[in-house]
């Protein structure tokens, strides 16, 4: 379900006092492959209920350059949710999803293997009351760049 934050903390008021384990995780999620399935499913594992802080087109296109993102962001949330393991995406403008994690207080914050967990946005906020922190190592070998690099190698004129 795509929600506001809003709507989304009105909705995990009920489920965290019906004992419901919050996990969040954030990304671009710009070219949903493999990796991402496998990545949001052992997230979800992790707790009951799965956030996923999605970033906006603004916020894609700071962080990756001006090509990126190459789906739209009603597109990128539109997959995310109908994958089977997110409950919930919220989509952020900012660089990075500090005031989401701050907002949703997750019991669970997760990241793929590409981030050192000292560098995990929030880390110390989650743990200050209690809440853990994971890194999940990648089991396929696959990026949206290297996605975007593969295709442009194989099929366009060098």
């Amino acid at each position: 379900m795509i929600v506001t934050l809003e709507e989304l903390l009105k909705r995990l008021e009920p489920l965290r006092k019906a004992g419901k384990k919050v996990v969040f995780t954030n990304g671009c999620f710009d070219l949903l492959h493999a990796g991402h399935a496998d990545y949001l499913s052992r997230a979800k594992e992790l707790g009951d209920v799965l956030v996923v802080g999605l970033n906006s087109d603004d916020s894609v296109r700071r962080l990756k350059g001006p090509g990126r993102p190459v789906l739209p962001q009603e597109m990128r949330a539109y997959l995310l949710s109908q994958l089977k393991p997110v409950d919930f995406v919220v989509v952020f403008d900012e660089d990075t999803p500090e005031r989401l994690i701050r907002a949703v207080r997750p019991d669970v914050l997760v990241k793929g293997g590409d981030w050192p967990l000292e560098k995990v946005v929030g880390r110390a906020f989650v743990e200050s009351y209690g809440g853990k922190v994971l890194t999940l190592p990648f089991r396929y070998d696959v990026s949206t760049s290297k996605i975007i690099k593969t295709v442009l190698e194989r099929y366009c004129d060098k």
